[in-house]
């Protein structure tokens, strides 16, 4: 995956640019705003990463003239600025998500994988896992053959979880993509809809598909043919 990274503190840079590269990104960095901007006009990358104040040119001035040139690589906002206000501004410009420092990078690494496999004109909505199958346009589900009905907010979150099948989901991108910003990513309300779902999707089938993985989140794959590498909750 190509990614670009927009950061002026360069010990970061450096670090994050580190840790991309050694789980198998091809990274690369700019310091300043109008830098990154030529880069990003000059290179179809899967994913861009901006700080938001930056020299030069801002990040949301980046986005801005990144859209207008009909750049479409997913943007993702890595940043200290963590108000409300600003998390809007970026998404209305054009940003497709937003994660705020301090940070841990497993948390960075599924932000990415989930804006690069974000959905594009014209992209399939129909999303398959083992047996279960989940039309976006019809609004169905089913596994093995059997329609399964879900609440409108069940189905949300198993589209969430479908489109990032094999990539760990942490409860606050669940609160995010879900819910919206602002939800309290601590409440209840993730676990009783994740235990509904698999009491729906999972009880009455095999292999499980809906699996927890401990302080990080949930995760939707087949774990039949290679079971046992995380622990379930």
């Amino acid at each position: 995956m190509n990614v670009l990274y927009v950061e002026d503190d360069l010990e970061a840079q450096a670090f994050v640019g580190r840790a991309l590269r050694e789980s198998g990104f091809v990274v690369d960095t700019a310091a300043d705003g109008q830098l990154g901007l030529e880069r990003a006009l000059e290179t179809d990358y899967d994913v861009v990463i901006l700080d938001l104040s930056l020299p030069g040119k801002d990040g949301f001035e980046v986005l801005r003239r990144m859209r207008a040139a009909g750049v479409a690589s997913p943007v993702l906002f890595l940043t200290a600025h963590a108000e409300v206000e600003r998390r809007i501004e970026g998404l209305n410009l054009g940003a497709d998500d937003y994660l705020a420092k301090p940070f841990a990078f497993a948390e960075l690494l599924a932000r990415i994988r989930a804006v690069a496999r974000r959905k594009r004109p014209g992209a399939s909505e129909r999303f398959q896992v083992g047996d279960l199958e989940l039309d976006s346009e019809r609004h169905a589900v089913s596994r093995a053959g059997h329609r399964i009905h879900l609440t409108p907010k069940e189905f949300q979150l198993l589209e969430y979880l479908m489109a990032n099948a094999g990539y760990v989901t942490s409860r606050t991108m669940i609160a995010e993509k879900v819910w919206g910003y602002g939800f309290e990513s601590y409440s209840n309300a993730i676990d009783v809809h994740v235990n509904s779902l698999r009491k729906k999707v999972d009880r009455d089938f095999e292999p499980k598909l809906i699996h927890t993985v401990k302080g990080l989140g949930y995760v939707l794959e087949d774990r039949s043919e290679a079971a046992g590498h995380r622990d379930d909750g």
